[in-house]
């Protein structure tokens, strides 16, 4: 199903949109708030967006100096071309420590592997300890946002689901007893988990530490409890220096969800006593992005998702309707480097108002970008109907006889026509639009009219 189609059903649920819409804008006003406080805000965009380019440009430099780094801290690294070999890397760590059951924070690369599938059909429990993220999993659903996966579900909806799914009590939606449920549920994994796993928000080239940016503290409580921590990290995820660090946490927790900072960022250098650490760095397309001119660019993404936050139509169309891992204007980008048969439509789930571009805390020319994969999509999959409408429309633009002449058809027969003749189900643009009234006269014939009155006086 593409995008318009996925999001049609979504929009019959007015009430849900709305509440969404203005979820997300809530978001949105205290970013912007927090931003005001901060007089260098565009310089330290200026800064990531440099930092971002230079690790772009010499990625393999300081991949390779990630490695050396980390593995004389004594930390074991992976390397794994794709999905499916980093679920296998992953899949023999456990089995090589035994391990039955793995607690999981903060990584949507592993939504992007299909890890949690992946090993439950080998025998192995996978529980994501952060909240909207646990959420999704026992309601068998996708994250539908970056850093607020369950935000498409109600207060009352996650109750219900708690009751059928974890035994608890009603609360109609009480916050408070919804989130001790969650705690005294994932308390009971953290104890018993075999090993480990983090996502990775910035890894660092210098030093070969990388850290882990939460707001619950989950991520902290599996590492130290299991003698394995495993950490997924895209080959992106890389910056040189640790003194850059201090640019992306202010930008980053300032742009997800108007925080001056994450409530915990956690550092991992070394492996602690009788524990191992296993980075796994995957490209999985990442590769073949960077290699592409055109969007390279968005490679530098540290995936806070104020993109989401602001785009009128990821607002109003609720992430799942994009059908990818990553949804929203950043997905658009990514998901067609993936497949672009399979995501064809997302490109186009724009108005290019830029917001996205704008709001970018690294400079990724969104918009730009979005206008480019619609370039490359129709030139592999033409549209034959939209083509020759084109065609049509640049001929009379380009005769202006033939505009003239056809401005009169429209103004005083098209326009006046029984409205049947417009709005029908062939014509899918007019099932939400009005078209104004039919002027009497073009804008040339009012500028000659009153331009001979003006000589005249």
């Amino acid at each position: 199903m593409d995008h318009s189609k996925a999001a049609k059903e979504y929009n019959l649920d007015e009430e849900r949109v709305n509440w969404h819409d203005k979820a997300l804008w809530y978001l949105r006003h205290k970013r912007d708030i927090e931003v005001k406080e901060i007089s260098e805000w565009e310089k330290l965009k200026d800064a990531a967006s440099e930092i971002k380019m230079d690790v772009l440009s010499n990625l393999d430099i300081y991949l390779e100096e990630f490695e050396q780094k980390a593995q004389a801290n004594g930390v074991h690294v992976h390397w794994a071309e794709d999905g499916n070999e980093h679920n296998r890397i992953v899949k023999e760590l456990l089995v090589k420590h035994g391990a039955k059951t793995l607690v999981k924070s903060k990584s949507m690369l592993t939504e992007e592997c299909g890890l949690n599938h992946y090993l439950e059909k080998q025998g192995i429990e996978v529980i994501d300890t952060d909240l909207g993220e646990r959420i999704v999993q026992l309601a068998g659903e996708r994250p539908s946002h970056i850093t607020a996966p369950a935000i498409h579900k109600t207060k009352e909806e996650v109750d219900e689901l708690f009751q059928a799914k974890l035994g608890a009590k009603p609360s109609k939606g009480d916050p408070q007893t919804i989130t001790q449920v969650a705690r005294n549920d994932l308390r009971s994994y953290f104890l018993k988990a075999d090993a480990s796993l983090t996502g990775v928000n910035f890894a660092l080239a210098d030093s070969g530490g990388f850290v882990v940016c939460t707001n619950e503290g989950n991520a902290d409580m599996g590492v130290h409890q299991t003698p394995l921590h495993i950490a997924s990290m895209g080959i992106e995820k890389l910056i040189p220096k640790t003194e850059h660090l201090g640019v992306f946490l202010r930008l980053l927790a300032r742009s997800a969800s108007g925080q001056s900072i994450t409530s915990y960022s956690s550092h991992f250098f070394k492996p602690g006593i009788k524990q191992e650490i296993h980075v796994v760095i995957v490209d999985n397309g990442r590769s073949n992005l960077l290699g592409k001119d055109d969007f390279r660019n968005s490679m530098k993404c540290i995936r806070c998702g104020a993109c989401m936050n602001t785009c009128p139509i990821f607002r109003r169309s609720g992430g799942h309707s994009y059908g990818s891992v990553i949804p929203g204007p950043i997905g658009s980008i990514l998901s067609p480097n993936i497949s672009m048969k399979e995501h064809s439509s997302l490109p186009f789930a724009s108005t290019l108002c830029g917001s996205c571009t704008d709001i970018c805390p690294v400079r990724i020319d969104i918009d730009t970008q979005l206008y480019k994969w619609r370039q490359l999509i129709l030139k592999k999959h033409p549209k034959t109907l939209k083509k020759l409408i084109m065609k049509g429309m640049a001929m009379v633009f380009n005769h202006p006889k033939i505009f003239d002449f056809v401005g009169r058809i429209v103004r005083k027969l098209m326009l006046k026509s029984p409205r049947f003749l417009l709005y029908n189900r062939y014509n899918v643009w007019g099932k939400n639009r009005e078209l104004p009234p039919s002027p009497k006269q073009s804008f040339k014939e009012w500028y000659r009219i009153n331009r001979k009155a003006n000589d005249g006086e």
